[in-house]
C-alpha cells in the first residue's frame, strides 16, 4: 500500500500530553483531567466476560444462493447496539465462510437483559437480497451498523454496503429492529448522484442519549452525521435519509495532504483529520453515533496506525479508540481531541484473528446508570467496555 506523510494540523488544540505504554485503564485516568473533562473516561474492560459473542452455527436459505448457509460461522463483530425496553438490542455484523474472499457480511441480532449475556437471533435481519441493492450489497455484504431512532420509535441504521470493489454508506429503517426496510444510498440524492458511487463508510448520527435511548438531534434545523473511514467528514439531513455532504467554504483547503478514498472527495470540509506521529495518523473513523452534550458533540473515533510515520510503540497496523469535541452549534468546527488512545488491542483475542490489533468501537448504550461501549476484536469476536462516567 502506498502511504504519503501527512501535513500535521496548522490549529494548535487542546491536548494532553501522556505518553508511555500505560495500561488502558491508567492511561485513561491519566487522560482524564481538568482539560479533558468532556470526554467519557474511563472505560474498563470485562474481562470475566469477554468476548461476549463469538462465531455462531444459525443457519438460513440465502435467498440469492438458494442454499442454506451456516451465515455466522466465521466471525462476529462491529456491532450497533441499541437499548430498548430495558434490553440490549445488539445488531452485529457476521460473516460466512463461503463468499469470497473474506465472507459474506450480514446484520444478525442478539438480546440482552444485562448487557453482558446474549441470546440470539437464529436468522439474520438484513442481508443482499434479490432486490434492487443485490448490485451494491453482493457478494461482500451488509456491514458495520450504527442505529439511532427519531422522536416517533422509528429506528435509523446506516450500514455499509459492500460488493467486493467499492464500499457504500446506506440507510435502512425499522420499527422493531427485526424487519427492516432498505433506503439505498445515503447519498443518492446529492449532487446528481456523484457521491453515491465512490467509497463511503461509518454513519455516526449526531443523538441525545436519554433515558437509555439513542435519538438523534436536528442542529439549527438538521441532523448532522460524521462518516468517512480515511478522514472524517460531516453531512446534513432533513429526514435521516437523504444526506448532503459539507463541502469547504470558497479558499478553504483541508488541513492535511489528501490520500487514497480521502482523493474522491477533495471539496469536502475534513471535520476530524489524520495526525503525523500519532495514533491516529493512517486513518481515522467514525465510531457510535455521536454524543450531544452541554460541553459539546462528543464523536468517540476508531484510529489505525502506521509505525513508518505514526506512533513508534503501537504495532503497526493497529486499530485503537479515542474521542473527540466538536461545537454543539457548529459540528464541523473542531473544539478538543485527546492526544492519546483510550483503547487499544491487548488481550489475545483482540490482538490475532481476520484483522490483527484491532479494537473497534461501534455500539454505545447507557444501561443501569453506566456508559457500555461494545467494540469488535481483531475482525472475530465482540467485547464490551463500561465507564461509570456521568451521564449527560
Amino acid at each position: 500500500m502506498k502511504l504519503n506523510f501527512i501535513i500535521p494540523l496548522a490549529v494548535a488544540i487542546s491536548m494532553c500530553g501522556c505518553k508511555g505504554s500505560q495500561s488502558n485503564a491508567s492511561k485513561a485516568d491519566s487522560l482524564k483531567d481538568t482539560v479533558n473533562n468532556w470526554a467519557i473516561l474511563p472505560f474498563n474492560k470485562i474481562d470475566s466476560v469477554n468476548p461476549i459473542l463469538e462465531p455462531g452455527r444459525g443457519k438460513f436459505i440465502d435467498p440469492i444462493l438458494k442454499t442454506q448457509v451456516l451465515w455466522e460461522a466465521k466471525d462476529v463483530f462491529n456491532p450497533a447496539i441499541v437499548n430498548r425496553g430495558g434490553k440490549i438490542w445488539m445488531l452485529y455484523r457476521a460473516q460466512d465462510k463461503t463468499g469470497k474472499p473474506d465472507g459474506t457480511s450480514r446484520i444478525g441480532l442478539a438480546v440482552s437483559t444485562d448487557a453482558l449475556h446474549f441470546v440470539r437471533k437464529p436468522t439474520p435481519v438484513l442481508y443482499p437480497d434479490n432486490d434492487d441493492l443485490k448490485k451494491l450489497e453482493w457478494q461482500g455484504g451488509c456491514e458495520d451498523p450504527r442505529v439511532v431512532e427519531d422522536n416517533k420509535g422509528t429506528y435509523y441504521m446506516t450500514y455499509t454496503a459492500f460488493d467486493g470493489k467499492v464500499a457504500r454508506l446506506l440507510v435502512a429503517t425499522s420499527t422493531d429492529l427485526i424487519k427492516w426496510q432498505k433506503h439505498g444510498s445515503v447519498f443518492a440524492k446529492t449532487d446528481s448522484g456523484k457521491y453515491a458511487e465512490k467509497w463511503s463508510k461509518s454513519g455516526s448520527i449526531v443523538s441525545t442519549y436519554k433515558k437509555g435511548r439513542v435519538v438523534a438531534t436536528k442542529i439549527n434545523g438538521k441532523y448532522w452525521m460524521y462518516w468517512g473511514d480515511t478522514q472524517i467528514w460531516t453531512a446534513t439531513s432533513t429526514d435521516l435519509i437523504n444526506w448532503t455532504p459539507t463541502k469547504m467554504a470558497a479558499g478553504e483547503k483541508p488541513p492535511v495532504r489528501l490520500r487514497s478514498e480521502a482523493m474522491n472527495f477533495a471539496e469536502l470540509k475534513i471535520a476530524l483529520p489524520t495526525r503525523e506521529g500519532k495514533f491516529d495518523s493512517d486513518l481515522v473513523e467514525p465510531g457510535p453515533p455521536a454524543i450531544l452534550t452541554d460541553k459539546g458533540i462528543v464523536l468517540i473515533y476508531n484510529s489505525r496506525n502506521v509505525t513508518s510515520f505514526g506512533d513508534l510503540e503501537l504495532a503497526d497496523g493497529t486499530y485503537a479508540a479515542s474521542q473527540a469535541l466538536f461545537d454543539k452549534n457548529d459540528p464541523t468546527k473542531l473544539l478538543k481531541r485527546l492526544d492519546t488512545y483510550f483503547m487499544k488491542p491487548e488481550k489475545p483475542y483482540e490482538r490475532s484473528g481476520q484483522v490483527n490489533q484491532v479494537c473497534f468501537v461501534e455500539g454505545l448504550a447507557v444501561f443501569d446508570n453506566k456508559w457500555y461501549l461494545y467494540y469488535g476484536t481483531a475482525d472475530s469476536k465482540i467485547a464490551v467496555a463500561v465507564s461509570n462516567s456521568s451521564i449527560r
